[in-house]
């Protein structure tokens, strides 16, 4: 029975994979429900590009999850942004699953302030698809990416994406394209260290998922983070610590029908220019 229940998980995850092509990545997103898009750290490589043209410093983040806690539903992330005297350059890529069904979403990157306060980004990804070595085997293509991040004040920020805006096809049959997502979120801090987050997203032809989060610090070396999304109803939890350069955090989410899916993430700062862009 446990394994049937498992391949039925993988058949109805392994659709929504198709259709989307993009995963939330990083514990710390997770931790709000995969409210993202309107946070600025590494993984708005995955999230929102237009984010990174905030950063000043050179910072790599890795993740891992579990999907459900199966081995079969793994996925592991990277993330590289490298600030420069104009813009911020990108690259990383996400990888899910196993031996017998992998996909790769892997690209490049620029994000560049055009104003004081608000900055936008563009990523090329390559989309890749492998059914093992059954005679199915292999789909590659290519998609692109576009995000925008406005800072209101230093209390409010808004951010907006859009994968897939090339509405990249995965096969001819019934027209089956990788889907094309918009997201549109806030971050509102209450406090300089309490946080809310709230985001929309929509699939082009699948209900529309609304997100709520919160970020507390009760001191700078510790984050206490919650959150909840909608269609499905999931809810997550997660924490965060501060070593210096380092950060390293750890959250689940929970389905109520599917159960657990721990994240463990890693952020490290590797660089910092002698002369940091200007705000």
């Amino acid at each position: 029975m446990k394994t049937l229940h498992s391949i039925l998980i993988i058949l109805c995850t392994t659709c929504t994979g198709f259709s989307q092509g993009w995963l939330s990545q990083g514990a710390r997103s997770s931790a709000l429900a995969n409210s993202g898009v309107a946070l600025i750290d590494i993984y708005s490589y995955h999230h929102n590009p237009g984010a990174l043209g905030y950063l000043k410093e050179g910072l790599v983040g890795l993740s891992y999850e579990a999907k459900y806690a199966l081995k079969e539903l793994q996925q592991q992330s990277i993330a590289l942004a490298v600030p420069l005297k104009v813009g911020v350059i990108s690259a990383g890529g996400q990888f899910y699953g196993y031996d017998s069904y992998r996909t790769t979403r892997a690209g490049v990157g620029y994000s560049i302030k055009l104003a004081e306060n608000i900055s936008a980004g563009v990523q090329i990804n390559y989309l890749g698809m492998s059914l093992g070595n059954t005679f199915y085997g292999r789909k590659n293509t290519v998609s692109a990416e576009l995000g925008i991040l406005a800072r209101l004040n230093n209390k409010i920020s808004l951010g907006v994406s859009a994968s897939n805006i090339t509405r990249t096809k995965l096969s001819s049959y019934q027209d089956d394209r990788y889907g094309t997502i918009l997201r549109l979120g806030a971050a509102y801090y209450i406090l300089d260290n309490l946080m809310l987050t709230g985001e929309v997203e929509q699939e082009i032809s699948k209900p529309t998922r609304l997100r709520l989060g919160i970020e507390y610090a009760p001191i700078p070396l510790l984050f206490i983070r919650a959150g909840v999304q909608g269609a499905p109803l999931d809810f997550a939890f997660g924490f965060g610590l501060v070593f210096g350069r380092v950060k390293i955090d750890l959250s689940s989410q929970y389905n109520q029908r599917l159960g657990w899916s721990p994240v463990v993430s890693l952020v490290v700062n590797f660089y910092k220019p002698k002369s940091s862009p200007k705000e």
